[in-house]
């Protein structure tokens, strides 16, 4: 199976209702379809169909990680940033780090490869995920992020982002 919305009724919670979720909660945000994206390179391809020239935007990098303890880690970055998972860890304060697998992803996020983003954490606050987000987050207007799958994109303003974490307990630590 893809990340694509053809397969999210095997998700724990579907793209379609993390949606409702956030329609609800009186989180608006607007929704691109597009072709499957795995790579912030196809992103880059795709996202000229509904970016806005000048538009003070961050798009996204999202890594799921573990460290040798075990732990979970969702870390949201610019999407053209270095990553050195070493250098990473120690700034982190919580040593080395790898990728968690594709079954982990599932189990602690919900989401297969390819539609990693900040709002998996909807499933990642009650499976103890520790979040952490780009600090050039505070000082945009919008985020672009995958709702679970990866042949949607929403665009969410930052305030309504900040929103759907404190509607969903996610406790934000700033990188």
């Amino acid at each position: 199976m893809d990340a694509s919305s053809a397969y999210q009724d095997s998700l724990p919670i579907t793209s379609d209702a993390l949606l409702k979720q956030l329609d609800d909660w009186g989180i608006a945000y607007q929704l691109h379809t597009h072709v499957p994206l795995r790579t912030v390179e196809d992103a880059k391809g795709v996202e000229k169909q509904f970016m806005v020239p000048g538009e003070n935007a961050l798009r996204l990098k999202n890594l799921y990680l573990r460290d040798k303890k075990k732990r979970n880690y969702l870390v949201t970055l610019q999407q053209d940033r270095e990553i050195d998972l070493k250098a990473l860890g120690a700034e982190l304060g919580i040593g080395n780090l790898s990728f968690g697998s594709a079954d982990r992803l599932l189990e602690n996020l919900g989401i297969r490869p390819g539609a990693v983003s900040p709002l998996a954490m909807i499933t990642g606050v009650e499976k103890g995920v520790t979040f952490y987000m780009d600090v050039q987050a505070q000082e945009v207007h919008v985020i672009y992020m995958h709702p679970l799958v990866n042949d949607r994109t929403l665009a969410m303003k930052r305030d309504d982002v900040m929103a759907f974490f404190e509607k969903a307990g996610v406790e934000v630590n700033w990188v």
